[in-house]
């Protein structure tokens, strides 16, 4: 894989390291990492139980933040963020999608879609439109005035795909999307994933356990005891 331009790099971890402590014991949990994501890229950080990827995925989402090095979003240096600051990025830059879908239950699927809209203080009209068009893409539109518990887990992950869109963030970070669905649901899912990232330029990092998925990504980053383990592209290409 050739280099990235620097226009072209969404996310740019050096170094980054963290460490937590036990007491007075440093109990390291990262060990530094260095990788990019470029714009419009499908990457898979994948991992088993103990191996970085939960605290990597928290300091990719904005929700922690390293002991150590650099974590880059658009050039934007991370760790120098106020609790605000970071609280704004986090809402403009980065779609959130989780395995157990997180939504809210007393809301509509609109009003589902529309909650990163409010935070940013969208006004009505727009957020009105702009969920039927996210409820469309991802084939729900007629189901707008629907609660979450009316839907099934397909239905459910598609209306939290929906609601990561509706920013327009820099891109979408998801954990586990699969891990609660039935497999011929989760191929639909994957297939869901590829159509933005393909026809839109959607960027995805896609944090998970699974080795079978490793197939699916442009990049995959193999993570293990904090460390990297092997980063190569779909062509099996290694850096």
């Amino acid at each position: 894989m050739a280099p990235a331009e620097e226009s072209d790099v969404i996310v740019r971890l050096v170094d980054l390291r963290k460490t937590y402590m036990a007491g007075s014991l440093p109990v390291p949990v990262l060990k530094g990492l260095n990788f990019t994501v470029r714009r419009g890229s499908f990457v898979g950080i994948v991992g088993t139980s103990g191996s970085g990827k939960s605290t990597l995925l928290n300091i990719l989402g904005m929700l922690d933040v390293p002991t150590s090095g650099q974590y880059l979003l658009e050039n934007i240096a991370v760790e120098t963020l106020s609790d605000t600051e970071l609280a704004i990025i986090r809402n403009r830059k980065i779609g959130f999608i989780f395995q157990s879908f997180n939504l809210f239950p007393h809301l509509t699927i609109e009003q589902n879609i529309e909650v990163p809209m409010l935070y940013g203080r969208v006004p009505a009209r727009i957020r009105r439109a702009r969920a039927l068009e996210l409820a469309q893409k991802v084939r729900l539109g007629h189901r707008l005035g629907h609660r979450p518990t009316q839907l099934s887990g397909g239905e459910c992950q598609r209306v939290a795909i929906a609601r990561a869109l509706s920013n327009n963030p820099a891109f979408l970070l998801a954990d586990e999307p699969t891990g609660n669905l039935d497999e011929k649901t989760g191929i639909e899912i994957m297939d869901l994933f590829h159509k933005l990232n393909q026809e839109q330029g959607v960027t995805i990092i896609m944090v998970t356990h699974n080795p079978a998925l490793e197939s699916h990504y442009d990049q995959v980053i193999r993570l293990r005891d904090g460390l990297i383990m092997e980063k190569f592209s779909a062509e099996g290409l290694h850096q």
